[in-house]
């Protein structure tokens, strides 16, 4: 098992290029699967999800083809197996979006409840509730969502879906669904989140009608077949936030290609608000820091408040910041895992139920930590950048699945970095 190697007090200098997002190509590999005809995706990150999501799709019988360039073409004309199979997808909680596009094009869909890290519940009971006021008919049998049409029905109907919850999976699920469902679509309380609207242009490029896209309520227009086209991954704002935070902890003067300032603002304002300089430049953000900062708090919520995936990464700059900080988290109830890990470097933090309240400390002390979850990754190695003498990050396959090439791209700007068989 990997781990990475981290020796600290070096700053951050230089310029590193943006992935496109995680979070947005699974949902767009899926949304192949409406067409028949081939589609291609271009800047799709080399990321252990887009590996697995991949070979998900391609044992269903689809022809999925990635370049050396982030290209990925992938042709749904010969699916022969609407499932997804727990052996596929238990590491990976995306795998859930395979049931709109299915169940929309085939009118039947067989898929495993999903895995993926351990930082709370993900119910799906959202999921089905929405498929079955498009008339889906599904049962949850042997650990498997088992979706289908009612006899009769060629194509599901088209619906106003009110989820109980913010959710940015079901908001997916739904597009999907309802680009080739009869009639009508409105989602209300849907997710906002950059990626939402990224995969509404992919659908509007394949022929879906939609309005609203980016906003609470999205209307979907229903057609009969979709077509193939070309679409590019938007730019991945957690990493972009992750580099933020990296840079800030450390010093430095970093320009991040092809990052999102729009995307990116509770984020940004946050990391103002502590003392690091951070503006946009022509194809990116620079962010410019030195001596320590600010501790700052902050509470965690849907888009555009300040995002669940950048606080623990944001939690390890505010350790080694001057002053007392409060972290609130509200959408994960176990995403506070990684404390235990930052206060074996030396962190102060105390926790209280969702409240995390922490007291900055001049130094960190390097030592052997271990990743729980993908975010928690990220912050560790932040902490880890920052501490004297050698950290080593422990169970880093976590960190594959988000980040590409985090360490290549850490070396590239001046950190001491190295990954250990």
């Amino acid at each position: 098992m990997d781990k990475l190697l981290i020796r600290g007090g070096h700053q951050l200098h230089g310029e590193v290029s943006i992935s496109g997002a995680k979070n947005a190509a699974l949902p767009e590999l899926c949304a192949c699967l409406l067409t028949a005809q081939p589609v291609m995706l271009a800047n799709v990150p080399r990321l252990q999800d887009v590996s697995t999501m991949l070979k998900l799709i391609r044992n269903m019988g689809v022809a999925a083809e990635r370049s050396d360039t982030g290209v990925v073409t992938v042709d749904a004309g010969l699916l022969s197996s609407p499932e997804a199979p727990y052996e596929l997808v238990k590491t990976m909680r995306a795998s859930v979006l395979a049931l709109g596009p299915l169940l929309a094009r085939f009118g039947e869909a067989t898929v495993s409840l999903p895995g993926g890290c351990a930082i709370g519940t993900r119910p799906v009971d959202q999921h089905i509730k929405g498929m079955r006021a498009m008339g889906a008919e599904i049962v949850v049998e042997h650990g498997y969502m088992i979706a289908k049409l009612p006899r009769g029905w060629t194509r599901l109907k088209g619906a106003r879906i009110a989820t109980d919850m913010v959710t940015v999976t079901g908001t997916e699920n739904f597009l999907m669904a309802a680009a080739l469902a009869d009639g009508e679509t409105i989602l209300e309380n849907a997710a906002q989140e950059p990626e939402i609207p990224d995969l509404a242009e992919m659908l509007i490029k394949m022929g879906a009608k939609i309005e609203g896209h980016g906003t609470s309520r999205i209307r979907i227009q229903g057609v009969e077949t979709l077509h193939g086209c070309e679409h590019q991954v938007v730019a991945d704002r957690i990493e972009a936030g992750t580099f933020l935070c990296a840079v800030a902890a450390t010093g430095g003067d970093v320009i991040l290609r092809h990052g999102r300032m729009d995307h990116l603002e509770a984020v940004v304002e946050k990391l103002r608000d502590a003392g690091a300089t951070v503006t946009a430049v022509a194809g990116g953000i620079r962010v410019e820091s030195q001596g320590r900062l600010k501790a700052q708090s902050f509470r965690t919520t849907e888009y555009p408040g300040f995002p669940t995936d950048m606080q623990a990464q944001f939690m390890a700059l505010n350790c080694i910041s001057h002053g007392a900080a409060k972290v609130t988290e509200t959408i994960f109830e176990n995403r506070f895992m990684h404390v235990n890990e930052m206060v074996r470097l030396g962190a102060n933090i105390q926790i209280d139920g969702k409240v995390a309240v922490l007291q900055g400390v001049s130094r960190l002390s390097g030592a052997t930590v271990m990743a729980t979850d993908l975010r928690a990754s990220a912050s560790l190695v932040i902490a880890g950048l920052v501490a004297d003498g050698v950290t080593v990050v422990d169970r880093i396959y976590h960190l594959d699945r988000g980040y590409d090439q985090m360490e290549a791209k850490l070396r590239g700007l001046g950190a001491d970095i190295e990954r250990i068989k």
